[in-house]
């Protein structure tokens, strides 16, 4: 399975909702929490592109976007194949 990264901050619901999924897929998440330190927050942002928003999900390398953008993943049944790696 692929390696997932999603960057956080503590009160998003957002984050949640993508960390559910992901968990009820058996994805392995790494989470890093922006909350609090502006340098991870740029290194969101320039690895994203310039999402400053959370959540902001990777898959491996790929920048899969934010949470709406997961859920849309899975409904067009294109996740799991991308998690499978």
């Amino acid at each position: 399975m692929a390696n997932v990264t999603i960057y956080t901050t503590m009160m998003c619901p957002y984050c949640h909702q993508a960390k559910k999924l992901l968990s009820q897929k058996g994805a392995s998440v790494k989470e890093i929490d922006v909350g609090m330190d502006p340098d991870l927050r740029r290194e969101m942002m320039s690895r994203s592109g310039g999402g400053h928003t959370v959540p902001q999900i990777f898959i491996g390398d790929t920048h899969v976007g934010g949470c709406d953008d997961l859920y849309a993943l899975d409904s067009k049944g294109a996740l799991d194949p991308i998690l499978a790696g």
